[in-house]
């Protein structure tokens, strides 16, 4: 009896030491990739996405590190220049995974994220994009199951522009321009779809090249459309060049005209008399005063308070985008108490996937897309009289959101 007793005396020592040692071997700070366009074409916007990521783990850093089972966590973020191409992007995110991150997000150039979510596929890490992915990247069996996106697909957009126009504007007459990719077929799509729903009529379409800057030609079709509505695909530059021109003939006083998607940055890039009346859909407002939601109003104040605090601007829709993303991410860690790719997905996809977000309240679907209760603000652009202040861009004047502007989990292979 007395060398069982010894004998266990010994297992019990060892498994204690055992505990003791893989609870020290845990790291005391662990590494996040943060990889994006931060020169090129979408430098403006990738600096926004970089610096919503960074505020997102000076959170949680000002609280102590994320809450480990060793104990608090440190989190640094290791931030990377992808150039918006894809032989760049794919080097640098395979440095990243050499250097041991713990997960990666970015991207806004949508077919290098999809081409990292492949990468993914087959050696799993959390990673999540924060572009607006093409729609074929959410289908069953093309979705990573560590991929999670915090903003939705071009068809949403799209569909989302359309049902503000039709079903809350009042407009029937459509005309849409999209642009000749993934991007503005996504966009034309969701469009034509609620149009059909709501009894809308297409009057009018035409689709242009990623970069282009003389409209004149399209524009004078538009005209002679005589639509109600003038929906536009264009993004970024683009739409500060189509915007401008839409305003020089006087489109704007003819028809309303509908910027699909617009951030704070391209509103920026246009003259007052060129942004003023113009109607988009916007994924994050920071001023949402009056908003009918609340909380919602309240949540949305914080984080820009907070953002504010260490950008001294207020924060733009793809910084949000990023912020989120990376927030999930880290509640992903904590809620799985492990770094394993796999285990974060499951927990993340605990609870039916429901998370609160600093929009609103969100959940993650089957195809790891967020359905957000406001997945985008209706916004109106002011003019020169209605601007107190640089910032001052756009009176929102409404929300869609729910799982309705998502496309069907049938039609994605689910």
């Amino acid at each position: 009896m007395r060398k069982l007793a010894g004998l266990l005396f010994v297992l019990a020592i060892c498994g204690v030491l055992g505990y003791g040692s893989a609870l020290a071997a845990q790291p005391a700070r662990i590494k996040v990739g943060i990889l994006l366009p931060l020169t090129g074409t979408f430098a403006a916007v990738a600096e926004t996405q970089r610096d919503g990521a960074l505020l997102a783990i000076d959170v949680v850093n000002k609280r102590g590190g994320l809450n480990m089972p060793g104990g608090k966590v440190m989190i640094e973020g290791v931030v990377a220049d992808d150039e918006a191409k894809q032989d760049v992007g794919v080097r640098r995110y395979r440095y990243m995974v050499d250097e041991g991150v713990k997960g990666v997000g970015g991207q806004t150039w949508a077919p290098l994220a999809y081409a990292i979510n492949a990468m993914v596929g087959k050696q799993p890490m959390p990673y999540f994009p924060v572009c607006v992915m093409a729609k074929e990247a959410f289908q069953k069996g093309k979705l990573a199951p560590s991929t999670f996106a915090t903003a939705y697909s071009p068809w949403t957009v799209g569909y989302m522009a359309g049902q503000a126009a039709v079903k809350t504007l009042g407009k029937k007459r459509v005309f849409f321009l999209a642009r000749a990719d993934s991007w503005g077929w996504d966009m034309r799509d969701g469009t034509y779809a609620v149009a059909k729903e709501l009894g809308a009529q297409i009057v009018g379409y035409e689709e242009v090249a990623l970069g282009t800057s003389d409209y004149t030609t399209v524009l004078q079709k538009v005209r002679a459309a005589k639509p109600d509505v003038f929906i536009a695909a264009q993004f970024a530059a683009d739409a500060v060049a189509l915007l401008k021109q839409v305003q020089q003939m006087g489109l704007n006083k003819e028809m309303t005209i509908f910027n699909a998607f617009i951030t704070n940055v391209v509103a920026k890039g246009l003259p007052p008399e060129a942004l003023e009346g113009v109607y988009a859909m916007h994924y994050f407002y920071y001023d949402l005063t009056g908003f009918p939601d609340k909380e919602v109003a309240k949540s949305a104040q914080e984080f820009t308070d907070l953002y504010r605090a260490k950008y001294k601007r207020p924060p733009d829709a793809y910084a949000t985008i990023a912020y989120i993303a990376y927030m999930e991410m880290f509640r992903g860690f904590e809620a799985a108490k492990t770094y394993d790719p796999l285990k974060v997905a499951a927990a993340l996809m605990a609870n039916k996937g429901q998370f609160s977000s600093v929009k609103g309240p969100a959940r993650w679907r089957a195809d790891h897309s967020a359905e957000f209760k406001h997945a985008a603000f209706l916004v109106k652009g002011k003019g020169a009289k209605e601007q107190k202040h640089e910032w001052d861009l756009f009176t929102v004047m409404g929300s869609v959101g729910g799982e309705s502007v998502l496309p069907t989990l049938k039609s994605l292979g689910y």
